[in-house]
């Protein structure tokens, strides 16, 4: 998979500081080790597929992507804030946080599993970098976002092909599709967004509390979503789970779904 963009060719000389908004950056920190740890990732879907050759090449690919995305949203980090070291960033967030390598089946139960789980990751992440590009003002932040989305969509289409091809061989229902979808979708409160969040803004020493950690997180980045990026996930989400988007159940999910992510920011919004 050859990149479709180079972070170190971005105009970083036109970065504007005055347009940085100050609750955004704890949200960017976080993103750039999620984005920068695809390559362990990789290693855990190279041993589910390891038969399939073709797959693991396009993951590798896929990989390379990702970790330029890390690489460019921690470089906007540093700039907007000298204090932030994004290598130790890393550091920290590994000691702490381990993706499940060796494993040689899938957590999902089933190889279409697995792919309808990356679906929902690139869903997510498309639609996540689309709400903050279109929230900030700040022009190099908010290409970087416009490249990444673009880089997720392109993703999910991926992952999208290669489930067809293993749904043929699994014959998984919609039922069971669904299932997993909404599954991995929970999971989104797990502890690696939390403990990103830790890693990147905590204060050296200072002990790591899930429940803090990961309101913070979803204090800040629940606010930046609007109904046009909640609608297009839900479509995604549909097409993957092999239901038809713009239908009366699809409506019914998407306002339903935003409602939900609206309600869970004004909570929070109190809480903080």
């Amino acid at each position: 998979m050859a990149l479709h963009w180079n972070y170190e060719e971005l105009p970083w000389d036109q970065l504007d500081h005055t347009k940085v908004d100050p609750d955004l950056v704890p949200l960017i920190k976080a993103a750039a080790l999620v984005e920068f740890n695809a390559d362990d990732y990789t290693a855990y879907l190279c041993n589910v597929f390891h038969d399939d050759p073709e797959f693991q090449e396009v993951a590798h690919g896929w990989a390379v992507e990702e970790v330029q995305h890390g690489r460019a949203l921690g470089k906007w980090a540093e700039l907007v804030d000298p204090t932030f070291d994004f290598d130790r960033a890393v550091e920290r967030f590994r000691a702490g946080y381990k993706v499940p390598i060796n494993l040689d089946a899938s957590v999902r139960g089933s190889r279409t599993g697995e792919m309808i789980a990356r679906c929902m990751v690139e869903t997510g992440t498309s639609s996540y970098y689309a709400a903050i590009g279109d929230s900030t003002d700040e022009p190099v932040l908010k290409l970087i976002c416009k490249n990444i989305a673009a880089d997720e969509l392109r993703h999910f289409k991926l992952f999208y092909t290669y489930t067809k091809k293993y749904l043929e061989l699994e014959q998984l229902n919609k039922f069971q599709r669904l299932k997993v979808a909404l599954s991995r979708i929970g999971e989104s409160e797990d502890d690696e967004l939390a403990y990103a969040y830790y890693a990147a803004n905590a204060p050296e020493g200072e002990p790591y509390a899930h429940k803090t950690y990961n309101q913070a997180y979803m204090r800040r980045a629940y606010g930046r979503y609007r109904p046009k990026h909640v609608d297009r996930a839900v479509a995604m989400v549909f097409k993957a789970c092999g239901l038809k988007p713009h239908t009366r159940f699809y409506s019914v999910a998407a306002r339903g779904a935003w409602w939900l992510i609206e309600s869970r920011a004004k909570r929070l919004a109190k809480v903080a």
